[in-house]
């Protein structure tokens, strides 16, 4: 519209400037005098409208690095670089019980999530790479607690066809960034149940994993079939420095699966749940229901 109103009156300083020149030139030249005009006109369109701010593109979504890639049979997910890190991306923007939000590490994609009261269902949206090695990449709902910690959920992951390591995680850890300590607690696509943690800031992970399997089960192939069990309901306890694992498998009472480890959190320190697609470029969802945070130990159901 500025384009246009510039327009309109350098036309009107043009009808002018013809009017004031048709009385003192011949019919000979006027002619030559209206092409010197249409040209000036041309040549003022061209200068205004070129002041018009050029239209703004769409930013172009980064590649993920191969090393981001997730391992396939021609492929090997390996180690970011140990100097690798991209900031966190978040959100004072309380959801359920929890506080904020964050896309730890900044996936490619940006999470989402939302809630809902009546079901008491949170609903999760993430890419990323993993949460493992030295950095994650994560939606994550958290609140900041200190002391002793109980904090339990059902998962659900409602595409079939997800990738396999795809993981919903329940995690204490020291602050918002990629490189964070940290105590997880997860349950993969694939079945797996973890127990993990980074014992400090930019060290690698190390865990403790279960896998559960049956025979006789539905969905085997004959009776003989080892058929996966996934855990309907996981859940993790911090006692002082020691954080253990519960789990139920088929809606029995949670009980405590495996060792307990150690690791020491200065409070406050940020307790939530989460999810990662484990694919660098591509979202994927989880829901987690049903979830319990109780600000001391013994209380994880």
């Amino acid at each position: 519209m500025a384009c246009l109103w510039l327009l309109d009156r350098r036309m009107n300083g043009v009808r002018r400037s013809l009017r004031e020149k048709a009385r003192t030139i011949t019919a000979g030249s006027w002619k030559a005098a209206c092409m010197a005009a249409f040209l000036a006109f041309c040549g003022a369109s061209q200068m205004v409208c070129g002041q018009a701010p050029a239209a703004q593109q769409p930013a172009v979504q980064q590649a993920a690095p191969a090393w981001a890639q997730p391992g396939s049979s021609t492929h090997v997910q390996v180690a970011p670089p140990q100097d690798f890190h991209r900031p966190s991306r978040n959100f004072n923007t309380p959801i359920g019980i929890f506080e904020g939000q964050s896309d730890i590490g900044g996936p490619l994609v940006p999470g989402s999530a939302s809630y809902d009261g009546a079901t008491e269902r949170y609903t999760i949206n993430s890419a990323g790479y993993n949460v493992w090695y030295q950095r994650d990449e994560f939606r994550y709902l958290w609140r900041k607690m200190s002391g002793d910690v109980s904090l339990a959920a059902d998962i659900a992951l409602p595409d079939p066809n997800g990738y396999g390591d795809r993981k919903a995680v329940l995690i204490i850890r020291q602050n918002l960034e990629d490189d964070s300590k940290e105590a997880i607690v997860a349950l993969h696509g694939a079945g797996m149940i973890q127990l993990a943690q980074r014992a400090e800031k930019g060290v690698r992970v190390k865990d403790m994993e279960f896998r559960v399997g049956g025979r006789g089960r539905p969905g085997g192939e004959s009776p003989d079939s080892l058929v996966t069990v996934a855990a309907k309901r996981i859940g993790i306890e911090k006692r002082g420095d020691s954080f253990a694992l519960f789990v139920s498998l088929e809606g029995e009472p949670m009980h405590q699966f495996g060792p307990p480890i150690t690791l020491h959190l200065e409070g406050p320190f940020y307790v939530g749940i989460g999810f990662c697609s484990h694919m660098p470029d591509k979202s994927d969802t989880a829901v987690l229901s049903n979830v319990v945070l109780e600000n001391s130990a013994g209380k994880v159901r």
